[in-house]
């Protein structure tokens, strides 16, 4: 069923080609909110930390982002006349008793449902224990498959290394059905620095990895956003944290920035359309941005979740963290699912938030 998504989405943008440029706009536009409630379970596994969503098949794939039994989660969400009705969350997959699962440091951050009942995951792996981040695939009842080649400079032992827990986060289908692109969520060492308030030069890597030899075949940079309201409390970073391709080199890319005190309202989410041209860098061979000149993706914001936060749960914008396709409604418009990461309420009150946006 996603990949009927592609094929519609990739006919209305052929068919919008002669447009001139200024009317190919994109619009997303607010339609729903679910809580999901915490602290419920299921086979002895608490459902939260949900930090990727994919669709196939009518089931929805929800990655958990919990190292300590690192697994997913399989889900029936109900909609409705533009409207959320329901989520049963019908089944977890823990991911143990394979070599490579104990061998590695399961930080997962997204997931991808594949043909011939395979899924497809990113892990940011831990930096500091030295463990490398991973692509890797799996059958659904999480056996493991494959593990893909990742670049040296994204690995554990790269000199210097990447920042830690703020490596592989997003991951999408490519457009082509050929491969998949990962997204990290901050600059490597070698590329650049966090972004501050009002300030950023701060490139992060899309990578696209062929998926019938497991290799990476091409990248692009994309400049994230500096950080919008003044610093407050100890951590105050933005970042990448997931990636969809609705047409071949065209992004949904989500940042999210987080401040931490600033409580239960301390993230600010936007969503941008990311773009490559003709002119755009390829950064594959490129062992450091900071000492080459290049072209990033074009970017332009098109959501903002501050000017919905009044329509949403305590007025609340929590940790928004995955991007899918959802189904057509009814008038016809390709629909957009996104999830949140309640990290488990270790940091306070937050929300296992689905959204529901229409795009136009």
């Amino acid at each position: 069923m996603k990949y009927l998504f592609f094929i519609i989405l990739s006919f209305l943008f052929i068919c919008c080609s002669s447009l001139p440029k200024e009317e190919e706009q994109i619009e997303l536009h607010f339609l729903d909110e679910f809580v999901y409630p915490i602290n419920k379970t299921l086979k002895e596994t608490k459902i939260g930390g949900l930090s990727g969503i994919d669709y196939k098949n009518g089931v929805y794939y929800l990655a958990v982002d919990d190292a300590r039994m690192p697994r997913y989660c399989k889900a029936i969400i109900s909609i409705e006349n533009n409207a959320i009705i329901d989520i049963k969350i019908t089944d977890v997959v823990v991911f143990k008793d394979e070599r490579f699962y104990q061998d590695h440091f399961l930080d997962l951050e997204s997931i991808i449902a594949a043909p011939n009942n395979k899924i497809i995951m990113v892990s940011e792996g831990s930096i500091k224990k030295g463990k490398d981040p991973l692509l890797f695939s799996a059958k659904e009842n999480g056996e493991f498959i494959q593990d893909f080649q990742l670049p040296n400079k994204f690995l554990a032992t790269a000199k210097p290394k990447p920042i830690h827990n703020k490596t592989l986060e997003g991951l999408s289908h490519s457009s082509d059905n050929k491969g998949y692109w990962t997204a990290f969520e901050l600059p490597l060492s070698l590329d650049g620095e966090e972004p501050r308030y009002q300030k950023a030069n701060s490139p992060v890597r899309f990578t696209y990895f062929n998926k019938e030899t497991g290799e990476a075949t091409k990248e692009f940079v994309y400049q994230l956003s500096p950080i919008t309201r003044p610093n407050k409390g100890d951590f105050n970073v933005n970042g990448v944290t997931d990636i969809l391709e609705f047409k071949t080199n065209h992004f949904f890319v989500i940042e999210r920035a987080y401040q931490s005190d600033y409580g239960a309202y301390g993230n600010t989410v936007n969503i941008y359309h990311a773009y490559v041209d003709e002119s755009s860098t390829n950064s594959l061979d490129v062992d450091s941005l900071k000492n080459t000149d290049y072209i990033p993706l074009n970017k332009e914001l098109i959501f903002e979740f501050d000017a919905i936060k009044s329509e949403l749960t305590e007025g609340i914008i929590d940790n928004i963290e995955g991007i899918t396709f959802g189904p057509i409604l009814n008038n016809g418009n390709q629909s957009l699912i996104l999830v949140s990461d309640d990290n488990f309420q270790v940091y306070g009150k937050q929300l296992n938030q689905f959204i529901l946006l229409e795009i136009k």
